[in-house]
């Protein structure tokens, strides 16, 4: 009975290139893409990814030659990301607000060959080629007249495609070739570039669908960064389901809210950050929806009080939970029917959970850091989250050490720190470089976090480790405001705190300001450890 062999007739390599090629045959004229006054069909979107694909063949690109693009979401950015493969080169989107050294470390470590880059990041990526020691990469700048800025390659983007005949549309011949490379946040030392291949993004698409429980046509608004995990894959999905992405270079809560009218969107992606800043936005920006809306939101785990307060403006929020080494969501806080009859702040509390295993993710367990053994599924006994699936990365690229140490367990070791509660979802309690130990006791930096959410006046907070001679290390905590808000007095909201933790838990300090975020929204709290150390 198992003596049978795969063919080409039951066994075709998984690739989501395959996506762009049905969508296209059958929804030709459907829009794909939209952004300003541009807008293109789906058989429009492929016949560009082809003619990207053979503009870099022309410039001598193929099998395993590294494409980078330092670029806003625009509809260039989604073409790569099929146009880059097609031609058999990895897609490399880089981080547009890094400084020049770091993306010249980047340019430098992935061999890039050729760069697309956005004239609007045009002083940077300046500065960064002139740092870089790679001189040969060919550079192709994306013009936009909504964001213009100077000239710094050999060819406008629009001209390399226009000079190119089609690429054929070729699947890659085996499903574990290198798809995609991207480099994490780079927090601590240099980033570290992770390698996706075609299986893993095919099927996080597919059980994007599942999980998120995804209909046919959505109109889809991009608000999560293409440079991050792909756009968490949604540029894929969205394709299967021949929905139509609405680009959008500007984030402010203003401007999202108008496009959520104009554009009747369905669903969107975004980082708890802008999530905050939707909720917070003045009244007259807000646009009375009269409908739901489906929200996916990841990264820092969100503040059940923000959360409440998105239901009651029409937007309902999935939480999810990965990294970039998990090709972004592999764990969900999946809804439950009893959940229904749940109001207001007990819901957002369940919300606020990580959840469970996303439907491609074969295991998540919570293990003791010392034992590795399970922690009980009793809501309190910490560990740290170890993944198993088809969408954890191929490796580190050029570092094998770090591979290795990160696939230890057999798993891939996240390095973040949670509970599993006793109907079996995870909650994240920090990373265990955040864990605060004062006089031996370990304090969650999200707990704190998310008592200082539920005050009128915080828009946004982070608390991170201060030296302290006596305890070794207390609680620092950073306070974004919402606009129209002054500081508490520290005394005031000290004892506001100690109302609702226990007292070791209680900031010892509190400073006031704006916090540095990356530009997927999350706080940058490598910056705020410099700044409580010095205190």
């Amino acid at each position: 009975m198992n003596n049978f062999t795969p063919c080409d007739a039951n066994f075709v390599p998984l690739s989501p290139l395959s996506f762009l090629s049905r969508t296209a045959d059958i929804f030709p004229d459907r829009t794909a893409v939209s952004y300003g006054d541009r807008s293109y069909t789906w058989a429009q979107v492929r016949d560009r990814a082809q003619r990207l694909a053979g503009a870099l063949h022309q410039q001598g690109v193929g099998e395993n030659d590294v494409v980078s693009l330092i670029a806003a979401n625009t509809p260039e950015m989604i073409e790569a990301h099929y146009g880059v493969p097609l031609s058999g080169a990895i897609l490399n989107t880089i981080n547009v607000r890094l400084e020049p050294e770091t993306l010249a470390y980047i340019l430098d470590h992935a061999e890039t060959k050729v760069l697309i880059t956005d004239t609007a990041f045009a002083p940077t990526v300046r500065r960064a080629l002139e740092l870089a020691a790679n001189k040969d990469m060919v550079v192709i700048d994306v013009c936009d007249p909504a964001a213009p800025g100077d000239r710094l390659g050999v060819q406008d983007y629009e001209a390399f495609l226009a000079a190119a005949a089609p690429a054929a549309y070729v699947l890659p011949a085996q499903e574990w070739n290198a798809l995609a490379l991207n480099y994490t946040s780079g927090t601590s030392g240099r980033p570290k570039g992770v390698l996706y291949h075609h299986r893993g993004a095919y099927l996080m698409a597919m059980g994007t669908i599942a999980g998120w429980g995804l209909p046919q046509h959505p109109s889809y608004l991009y608000c999560v960064p293409l440079f991050h995990c792909n756009g968490w894959n949604h540029v894929w999905t969205m394709t299967i389901l021949a929905g139509t992405m609405h680009c959008i270079r500007d984030l402010s809560p203003a401007h999202i809210w108008q496009q959520i009218q104009s554009h009747q969107i369905t669903h969107f992606g975004a980082a708890p950050i802008i999530l905050g800043n939707l909720v917070n936005a003045p009244a007259e920006d807000v646009y009375p929806l009269g409908r739901t809306i489906e929200v996916m939101t990841a990264g820092a785990p969100p503040p059940a009080a923000i959360l409440a307060q998105c239901a009651e403006l029409g937007l309902n929020v999935i939480q999810v939970y990965g990294l970039t080494e998990t090709y972004g969501h592999t764990v969900a806080c999946q809804p439950q029917e009893a959940w229904q009859d749940l109001q207001g702040d007990d819901v957002a509390q369940l919300k606020a959970r990580q959840g469970v295993a996303f439907p491609i993710t074969e295991s998540v367990r919570v293990v003791d850091v010392s034992t590795r053994q399970d922690v009980p599924a009793d809501g309190r006994a910490e560990g740290e989250i170890l993944i198993r699936s088809n969408t954890v990365m191929m490796g580190y690229f050029k570092d094998a050490q770090a591979t290795q140490e990160a696939f230890a367990d057999g798993a891939f070791r996240s390095g973040d720190v949670a509970v599993r509660h006793p109907n079996g979802y995870i909650e994240v309690r920090d990373r265990l470089k955040d864990v605060i130990i004062s006089g031996g006791e370990n304090i969650s930096s999200v707990e704190v976090e998310g008592v200082l959410y539920q005050h009128e006046c915080v828009a946004a907070a982070a608390i991170v480790a201060m030296p302290d001679p006596k305890w070794g290390e207390v609680p620092c905590a950073f306070i974004e405001l919402k606009p129209g808000h002054t500081a508490p007095v520290p005394d005031e909201i000290r004892d506001w705190c100690r109302e609702r933790l226990a007292g070791f838990k209680t900031p010892k300090r509190f400073e006031f300001g704006d916090l540095p975020k990356t530009a997927t929204g999350k706080i940058q709290k490598f910056e705020l450890r410099k700044r409580a150390k010095a205190f």
